[in-house]
């Protein structure tokens, strides 16, 4: 994977100033460009929409400082007026096309990436491979924000807000893996922006064909391959950097890589405060 996310680089450099086709390039370099989103956020630190702009702005800044007209400029890098280009620029230099021909500055770098994976092999992943047939989550779902670190306000109010009759009445219902009460994040950005929306949906798992209450939401999920992922320790920083060694670590080394669909977290075990827990962490995948 680091090979690919590499070249992928050297594609986006040769097509800066051209529409990228993402999905075209995914399929040359042997990937899925839902996979190829995800490993190079979860490995950039940015989503590869963020990374193309900072490089285009980070080149339009030399032509900024010239004699060319700002609206050539702008339709050079892909857009359509002056203030579209303008909003770009000052999102990433912190000041305006006009503010930086006026003093010739100041101006922020955006280095082209290079990937390394570095092998330590300090820690194990505790990992399986589960394939399961068709099957649906069901509880309850709201659209809360992304947030990478720390726990999530949004789902934390959205899971206090229901009563405890309703765990206990979930719970009945779970007939099938992963067992037990279960966190979904679903209609996840592929970039994996922080701060974008997705559905998170409070629930359990059930087969295919168990009817499904009326007042409960619903996800059904199709057959296929899953890794499995199970984390011991502080909640939810321990699981947090179990779903960020997936991308540095697990997926470079081994013969899989995320399809699209839900990631999954089992809460196995906990402490009365939830300030530790057992968790396996589900990621839909395929191999690579």
């Amino acid at each position: 994977m680091i090979a690919e996310l590499n070249r992928l680089v050297e594609l986006v450099e040769d097509r800066l100033i051209d529409d990228l086709d993402v999905s075209a390039l995914s399929t040359r370099l042997g990937t899925t460009e839902y996979h190829l989103r995800r490993m190079f956020s979860s490995l950039a630190g940015m989503p590869l929409s963020e990374y193309i702009r900072r490089r285009r702005m980070t080149l339009a800044a030399a032509d900024v400082v010239g004699d060319r007209d700002l609206l050539s400029i702008a339709v050079r890098y892909g857009y359509g007026s002056t203030e579209a280009f303008g909003r770009a620029f000052r999102s990433v230099h912190g000041v305006g096309p006009g503010d930086v021909r006026r003093d010739g500055g100041p101006l922020r770098t955006q280095p082209q990436l290079r990937f390394r994976l570095t092998v330590e092999g300090s820690i194990t992943m505790d990992t399986r491979i589960a394939d399961r047939p068709a099957f649906r989550l069901v509880g309850h779902a709201a659209r809360v924000p992304l947030i990478h670190q720390g726990i999530n306000p949004h789902i934390q109010a959205h899971i206090a807000s229901l009563p405890a009759t309703e765990h206990a009445r979930l719970k009945e219902l779970s007939d099938s893996e992963p067992a037990g009460l279960l966190q979904v994040s679903a209609d996840v950005d592929p970039d994996y922006t922080e701060g974008s929306e997705l559905t998170y949906l409070h629930g359990v798992a059930v087969t295919d064909t168990t009817p499904t209450p009326d007042d409960l939401d619903a996800i059904d999920i199709p057959a296929g391959t899953w890794a499995v992922f199970r984390t011991e320790g502080e909640y939810p920083a321990t699981l947090q950097a179990a779903w960020a060694a997936t991308a540095t670590d697990w997926f470079p080394s081994n013969p899989w890589r995320l399809r699209p669909g839900p990631s999954i977290v089992a809460v196995l075990d906990r402490a009365e405060d939830f300030s530790t827990a057992t968790c396996e962490l589900w990621l839909p995948v395929e191999r690579a």
